[in-house]
């Protein structure tokens, strides 16, 4: 099968596109990470999200080491290619490597932040190493 639809996406300078994981059955977005043309690939073949991390500079399949991978329902692009929108299933329904759901659990409420989602799993049990 061709790969031709990789060239279609609107790749940043430096070969990354930001992709959005939104939970495909409540529509929360969950977290939002980066893809190279490899990790959007491997994402595409496993219906896994895996992604580019910035600061280690390698491949990261998300739930490698936490167990909570990404199943992938579904794989979009905005209008002007430069976004990628995965639709997915979260295993053990924690996103964010503190421990919560979604990575959104700051809300700003009177000029300043305020945590308003817990934390489920601490990240020391989550990530024992």
């Amino acid at each position: 099968m061709s790969e031709a639809w990789l060239n279609k996406i609107n790749w940043s300078d430096d070969g990354l596109v930001p992709a959005i994981a939104q939970d495909a059955a409540t529509g929360r977005v969950l977290m939002v990470a980066w893809m190279n043309r490899e990790a959007l690939l491997l994402t595409w073949q496993k219906r896994q999200a895996v992604y580019w991390s910035r600061s280690r500079k390698k491949l990261w399949h998300k739930g490698e080491e936490s167990g909570h991978f990404q199943l992938v329902k579904e794989i979009r692009t905005d209008c002007d290619a430069d976004v990628i929108l995965l639709q997915i299933e979260q295993q053990g329904g924690i996103a964010c490597h503190t421990g919560r759901a979604s990575c959104f659990f700051s809300r700003l409420e009177n000029g300043r932040w305020v945590e308003v989602d817990g934390v489920l799993k601490s990240p020391d049990e989550i990530y024992k190493k």
